[in-house]
C-alpha cells in the first residue's frame, strides 16, 4: 500500500468515511452519522457487520429488532437533532431490505434524513439466484432494493468498490441539503461489501458540510413586504420548516412586532409557546376553532415551512375569503409555489429576519380590533380545552382527553410527547399546550402506526436528559412493540402510555361518519351476523409490555392514572402506564373537528348510513376551491 492509499474492503471504507463527516450551521458542528442501526443476515454480516466491528469505537452500533422500527428510531433522532445529525440503518437482502420501505417513505414525506444501507444480491453473479433473490425475467439488474427508489431522495447501487466514492459523496450531499433531504439509499451487493480496494486517503479526510441559510431574493422579498402591508386580516401558518431552521425565536419576535396571529400545522406546533399572545393553535381538520375561523376570513395566509397537506387546508375548503392570497416562505421552490402563492424561497429564519426588518422600518402592525378579536377567541378556546382536560370524578375511567389533561398537569418544558396515528393526533393538535420548541413530536406526514416507541428511542439518544413519552393506542401498540426490548437493552427510560380502547378508534369514528358503520374497526369477537360486535378480545397489552422487560403501572381510574404518570415521570427505567379509556363512542372528549376532511363516500348505496353520509359529503365538497 502506498502512502496515499489505504487498503480496505468497501464496507470498511464506507464506515471509515462516515466517521469523518460533519455538519455545521451557525458555527455549531456535529457528527453527521454518529451511529448505525442494524440487523445482520447473510447479505451484510460479513461486509458492513465486520466493518462495524473494525470501527466499533468510532462508529457505535445499535441493535434493532425490526428493520422498519430501526428507521423510525433514526427518524426520531434526526427530528430531535433538527436534521443536523442522522443515523444509518443496515440490513440484509430480501425481507430485511423491503422492511425499510415504510420507514423510508415516512422519512422522505417528512423531509427528515436517514441513511439506508441494505445488502443486495451479488454484483458478480457467481450463482443466480441466491437466497432471497427476486428474479425479474425482463431485467437482470433489478433487486428488491429497487422498491426503495420512489421513497428515496437519492438512490445508488454500488456495483464496484471504486463506485462508492461518488455515491457516498452524493449521499452525504443529499442528507445535508435542507431542500433535498430525506431517505438516502446506498444498495450494497454482498460481494462488493467484502471486496478490497486501494482507497485514496483523500476519501477519508474530515469533511464539514455547511448547512446553508439561503437569504430571500430582493425581488421576492419586496413583493412579500408589499403583500403584508396591504393585508387587513393576515394569518401565519407555521410548519415544520420553522423548527428545522431554528426560527422559533425569530417567529416570536416577528409576531410580537406585527401582532399577526400564528396558527400551526402538526409539524409546526410548538413554534410558539402556547401562551404567546399571537399563538392561536393548530389549523385545519384537527385545528382549533380560533385558528380555523381566522383562516376562513384571512385575506393573506403566510405559510412558513409548510407543505400544505390536506389536513392543513381542510381539503381545500378552509380559506374561503374570495380575495385570499398566499405568501409561501419555504426553502424549496416546490413547496413555495403551492396554492398559487407569492413565493419567498429562503431559509425560514433568514426570511423572517428580513421581513421583520423591512416591516419595522414602517412600524407595521395589524389593526388593534383584529388583535382583540383573535385574543378573545383564543381565551374562549382555552376554556374549552380546560373543560376537556378536567376529570371531575377521580374514581371514573378517564377519557382520552382527560389522559392528556393529567399529563398536562405534570410535564414541564423539558418533556417530549411522541405520537403518530389514531385519534390522538387530532386531540393533541387541538388541545396540547406546547411549552417548548421540541416538546410536541407528532409524525403526521405519513401518520405511521408503530412509529412512536422506536421514535422515542431515537429522541432519547439525541436528548438523553429529557423525559420522553410515547403515547399509543392499542392498535398502534400491536403494530410494532418490539423495540421495547431495545429500550430495555440500552437502558433508555422511555415512558410509554398505552391507551386501551379496544380497536381503531379514529378509523372507527371516521367509518361511522362516511357510512362504513364502524365495520372491521373494533377489536372484538365476531358476532353471528359477521360483524365484530361481540365481547372485547381478551388481550392484555400490559402483560405483553412487561414480558418485554418494561416496568408496568396499571391505572383503572383518574386517581390511579394521575399517580402512575407521576411515578413514570420520576423513574429512570423504561416504564409503561396502561389505562383503559372510555369506549370508542366517547374516546375523543374535546370539541369536534372544526373543519372538513375529504374522504370520498360511496356515490350509490342501499344502507341508510351511507346514503346520509353521501348527502353530507356533497354539501362539504361544494366548498372546495382551487387556489390558482
Amino acid at each position: 500500500m502506498s502512502s496515499s492509499t489505504r487498503r480496505l474492503t468497501t464496507a470498511q471504507a464506507l464506515v471509515a468515511f462516515l466517521t469523518r463527516q460533519y455538519t455545521e450551521r451557525d458555527g455549531r458542528r456535529q457528527r453527521l452519522i454518529p451511529a448505525v442501526w442494524g440487523i445482520f443476515g447473510h447479505g451484510n454480516v460479513a461486509g458492513i457487520g465486520q466493518a462495524l466491528v473494525e470501527h466499533r469505537r468510532a462508529m457505535p452500533y445499535l441493535q434493532g429488532r425490526n428493520e422498519q422500527a430501526m428507521v423510525h428510531a433514526a427518524v426520531g433522532y434526526a427530528r430531535q437533532s433538527d436534521r443536523l445529525s442522522a443515523h444509518a440503518v443496515t440490513t440484509s437482502i430480501g425481507p430485511g431490505a423491503t422492511n425499510l420501505v415504510t420507514g423510508a417513505a415516512l422519512a422522505t414525506v417528512n423531509r427528515l434524513p436517514v441513511l439506508l444501507l441494505p445488502g443486495d444480491t451479488f454484483a458478480t453473479r457467481p450463482a443466480d439466484p441466491v437466497l432471497q433473490q427476486l428474479e425479474v425475467p425482463y431485467a437482470g439488474d433489478i433487486s428488491v432494493n429497487d422498491c426503495l427508489r420512489p421513497v428515496s431522495r437519492y438512490f445508488d447501487r454500488v456495483t464496484r468498490p471504486e463506485a462508492l466514492i461518488p455515491a457516498a459523496l452524493q449521499a452525504v450531499r443529499t442528507l445535508t441539503d435542507p431542500a433535498e433531504t430525506g431517505a438516502v439509499t446506498l444498495a450494497l451487493p454482498q460481494d462488493v461489501q467484502a471486496q478490497a480496494y486501494d482507497w485514496p486517503e483523500e476519501f477519508f479526510a474530515e469533511r464539514v458540510w455547511h448547512v446553508r441559510r439561503p437569504a430571500p431574493d430582493p425581488y421576492e422579498l419586496d413583493r412579500a413586504v408589499r403583500a403584508l402591508r396591504s393585508a387587513r386580516r393576515p394569518l401565519i401558518v407555521a410548519g415544520g420548516g420553522v423548527r428545522y431552521s431554528g426560527a422559533q425565536e425569530t417567529l416570536a419576535a416577528f409576531a410580537a412586532a406585527t401582532r399577526i396571529p400564528v396558527a400551526s400545522t402538526q409539524a409546526g406546533k410548538g413554534s410558539l409557546r402556547h401562551d404567546h399572545p399571537a399563538d392561536v393553535g393548530g389549523i385545519g381538520h384537527t385545528g382549533t376553532g380560533t385558528a380555523d375561523d381566522l383562516a376562513r376570513t384571512a385575506d393573506l395566509v403566510i405559510g412558513i415551512g409548510t407543505r400544505w397537506s390536506d389536513f392543513t387546508t381542510a381539503s381545500a375548503t378552509l380559506f374561503q375569503n374570495p380575495a385570499v392570497r398566499f405568501l409561501d416562505v419555504n426553502i424549496t421552490g416546490f413547496d413555495a409555489h403551492k396554492l398559487g402563492a407569492l413565493p419567498l424561497v429562503a431559509d425560514a429564519r433568514s426570511a423572517l429576519e428580513s421581513l421583520t426588518a423591512a416591516l419595522a422600518a414602517r412600524h407595521h402592525r395589524v389593526d388593534p380590533a383584529y388583535e382583540t378579536e383573535y385574543t378573545e377567541a383564543k381565551e374562549e378556546w382555552e376554556r374549552r380545552v380546560t373543560d376537556a382536560f378536567t376529570a371531575h370524578d377521580p374514581h371514573a375511567r378517564p377519557t382520552q382527553a382527560q389522559v392528556l389533561g393529567l399529563l398536562d398537569g405534570i410535564v414541564t418544558e423539558d418533556d417530549i410527547l411522541i405520537n403518530a396515528a389514531g385519534s390522538l393526533p387530532g386531540d393533541l393538535h387541538k388541545l396540547w399546550r406546547a411549552r417548548s420548541p421540541h416538546q410536541y413530536h407528532v409524525e403526521y406526514g405519513y401518520s405511521c402506526m408503530g412509529y412512536e416507541i422506536p421514535a422515542a428511542i431515537g429522541v432519547l439518544l439525541a436528548a438523553p436528559a429529557r423525559p420522553v413519552w410515547a403515547l399509543v393506542g392499542d392498535g398502534t401498540y400491536l403494530m410494532n412493540p418490539t423495540e421495547i426490548v431495545t429500550a430495555v437493552q440500552q437502558e433508555l427510560p422511555v415512558k410509554l402510555v398505552v391507551l386501551q380502547n379496544h380497536g381503531y378508534a379514529s378509523i372507527g369514528g371516521l367509518s361511522e361518519a362516511v357510512g362504513g358503520e364502524g365495520f372491521g374497526t373494533a377489536y372484538r369477537h365476531r358476532a353471528a351476523d359477521g360483524t365484530f360486535t361481540g365481547p372485547p378480545l381478551p388481550v392484555d397489552l400490559a402483560a405483553n409490555a412487561g414480558s418485554l422487560g418494561m416496568r408496568v403501572l396499571r391505572a383503572k381510574t383518574v386517581r390511579d392514572l394521575r399517580e402512575a404518570l407521576a411515578e413514570a415521570r420520576a423513574t429512570d427505567r423504561p416504564t409503561c402506564v396502561y389505562v383503559e379509556t372510555e369506549t370508542p363512542d366517547t374516546v375523543s372528549g374535546p370539541p369536534p373537528a372544526q373543519a372538513w376532511w375529504d374522504v370520498p363516500v360511496a356515490e350509490t348505496a342501499t344502507r341508510p348510513p351511507a346514503v346520509e353520509a353521501r348527502e353530507t359529503y356533497d354539501r362539504h365538497a361544494a366548498d372546495r376551491r382551487r387556489h390558482l
